[in-house]
């Protein structure tokens, strides 16, 4: 008995297993979906934020159900016959792109319409508004009057038309101070442009410009000489040829529009001739 006490007692030890279990990497499975989710939701907002009215009408209009099917084959067997989404040229007409058939606000402001006659159009008409203001240049060789003339004059090409801008220098006035009575060189550059003008039929618009003065006065007289003096250019037009019927627009804007950085420059008493389009 004495020797049987001298053993190691037997110890055993009982595991106690929670049932379910852990779970192990699950949650990882569930938290990226969540962010693939969120990630596809800020898209979807940039998206919304990033087009236009127009380019999300027409991503609507794809997955609607009633939109036509494109049945011609453009090397493709898919819904789009192997045509682009965005193309601007042929999805447009067939009522699958994402924009209108019509021209946009910005061609519109540029006097583009997106057919080719209109652009064919409007290259001529600036091809013969450049020839024109050779013939005037050109003049500046008949004699030294008209080469003195002609420092007063700028031309160039707008969306509106031929714009031809004749100002004053210090000392060369188109006009006697604060009238509207046209001076010597007044006479010659009107004559000039008179006789540029009956080479085509386009209408005429004209502009008056005066510098402000040194004081801001109660009653300031820059709106009434403007005016008078763009109405007194029309009327030296009308006497050297021009047609009546061609005047569309005569506009006094005052000293509003500076051409140079000092509003009491003289560069800034001018007069704006265009021939419109």
């Amino acid at each position: 008995m004495a020797a049987q006490s001298n053993l190691a007692p037997v110890i055993i030890k009982r595991k106690k297993v929670i049932a379910g279990g852990h779970h192990g990497g699950a949650w990882k499975v569930a938290y990226a979906d969540f962010v693939t989710a969120m990630m596809a939701f800020f898209m979807m907002m940039w998206l919304l934020n990033a087009t236009t009215e127009q380019q999300r009408k027409g991503l609507a209009d794809y997955f609607s159900p009633t939109i036509p099917v494109n049945r011609v084959s453009g090397g493709g067997d898919g819904a789009f016959g192997g045509e682009s989404i965005f193309s601007e040229e042929t999805l447009p007409q067939n009522g699958l792109g994402a924009t209108q058939n019509y021209a946009a606000q910005q061609q519109q402001s540029r006097g583009e319409s997106g057919t080719d006659s209109d652009d064919g159009e409007r290259d001529a008409a600036d091809a013969e508004f450049q020839e024109l203001v050779d013939q005037l240049t050109a003049r500046g060789g008949e004699s030294m009057v008209m080469e003195n003339a002609l420092k007063h004059v700028v031309t160039r090409i707008t969306d509106e038309g031929l714009v031809i801008e004749l100002f004053a220098l210090d000392g060369m006035p188109l006009f006697d101070e604060g009238t509207d009575q046209p001076t010597e060189l007044m006479e010659t550059l009107i004559e000039m442009v008179a006789d540029m003008s009956q080479k085509v039929t386009n209408d005429v618009a004209i502009g008056g410009h005066v510098r402000a003065g040194p004081i801001v006065l109660a009653d300031n007289p820059v709106w009434d000489n403007s005016a008078e003096r763009a109405s007194r250019t029309r009327l030296m037009l009308q006497e050297d040829g021009i047609s009546t019927a061609r005047m569309q627009r005569v506009t006094g804007h005052a000293d509003r529009e500076p051409i140079h950085p000092n509003p009491m420059a003289t560069r800034n008493d001018r007069v704006e001739i265009v021939l419109l389009r």
